[in-house]
């Protein structure tokens, strides 16, 4: 046998690693180009570009038709992280290209999709280094000389909304309590809206109707294990933030607004609900809203973007964004 293909270790349907160091990805691999001169279907185009060359982020920027309809008017921004674990996908996967030209054509808005450094070459905090570093771009870009052209022209950086799903929606969240703490030059201390999408939070203690089986939560707790490289406990703020925080801390959300979406039947169901329960009851001051949606189980709207609850949840997120 080869000694380069000895595998390390593996987690099912996310990644393998080897031995010798190699990681290979089981899923998530797989990219769509952009659309530069607009999707057919929904007119919304799409780029890829290099917000912070010094800090090496790129993204794909999708535009929506109305930009080219009111060229003037200022659009809401979306600065959406992809999900897979921190380990897998990229802004280029197909799911994720389809959402955020959907969420761009249903809002509409500038969306901001961004790459980030996946685990296990890179543990967390790497994926949030790069989310802060993005979201500071991305303001800075919305300037009238701004570096980008499509944020330049129609980014309004009065309206920024911090979005992803799984791991991407705890990205939003700690960099929404990232800016809060330190602010960016010449922007402030808070975005407008915050949008968690089945977000991936979770602890060493079972929450409400979480499964108690040990062999269950033993293969999601090595999930976060492999994505921090072993370095971060399952109530670290990273992962577990309501559990983590005090009151006063959960009130220094650096956002005006914040949606949290989860299934009935998601994994992590029971960890947004109590999210949402927690931010209700702190004292924070901002405007909360809350959307489960029924039979349906984690990122569905991903794996079945056609289908009629997808439908409604992407609406639920448009009309968010429209209203930051």
């Amino acid at each position: 046998m080869n000694p380069g293909s000895e595998i390390e270790y593996e987690i099912p349907y996310v990644v393998r690693v080897h031995k010798s160091g190699r990681v290979e990805r089981l899923q998530g691999t797989e990219t769509v180009p952009p659309c530069p001169s607009g999707d057919p279907a929904s007119g919304v185009a799409s780029k890829d570009v290099v917000l912070d060359r010094a800090a090496s982020i790129s993204a794909r920027v999708y535009l929506p038709a109305a930009a080219a309809a009111e060229p003037s008017k200022k659009l809401p921004v979306v600065v959406f992280f992809h999900g897979g674990a921190f380990m897998i996908h990229t802004a280029a996967s197909p799911i994720y290209h389809k959402y955020c030209a959907s969420l761009a054509a249903a809002a509409p808005a500038v969306v901001v999709s961004v790459d980030y450094r996946l685990a296990p070459e890179h543990p967390v905090p790497a994926a949030y280094e790069d989310a802060f570093a993005a979201l500071k771009a991305v303001v800075s870009s919305c300037r009238p000389d701004g570096a980008e052209p499509w944020l330049a022209a129609h980014g309004d950086a009065s309206r920024v909304v911090l979005a992803g799903d799984s791991a991407g929606a705890n990205m939003a969240h700690q960099t929404a309590a990232r800016l809060r703490k330190e602010g960016v030059e010449g922007y402030g201390d808070e975005v407008s809206g915050v949008a968690l999408l089945h977000s991936y939070f979770w602890g060493k203690e079972p929450v409400g109707g979480e499964p108690t089986d040990a062999a269950i939560r033993g293969g999601i707790d090595r999930v976060w294990e492999v994505a921090c490289g072993g370095e971060l406990g399952l109530d670290h703020p990273y992962i577990n933030p309501m559990a983590s925080a005090p009151p006063e801390e959960r009130r220094r959300l650096g956002c005006r607004r914040v949606l949290v979406a989860t299934a009935e039947l998601c994994w992590f169901v029971e960890r947004s609900r109590a999210y949402a329960e927690g931010i209700a009851a702190c004292g924070w001051d901002g405007e909360l809203e809350f959307h489960e949606t029924k039979g349906d189980g984690h990122v569905y709207f991903l794996l079945k973007p056609d289908c009629d609850n997808a439908a409604k949840e992407l609406a639920v997120v448009a009309d968010f964004v429209r209203r930051c």
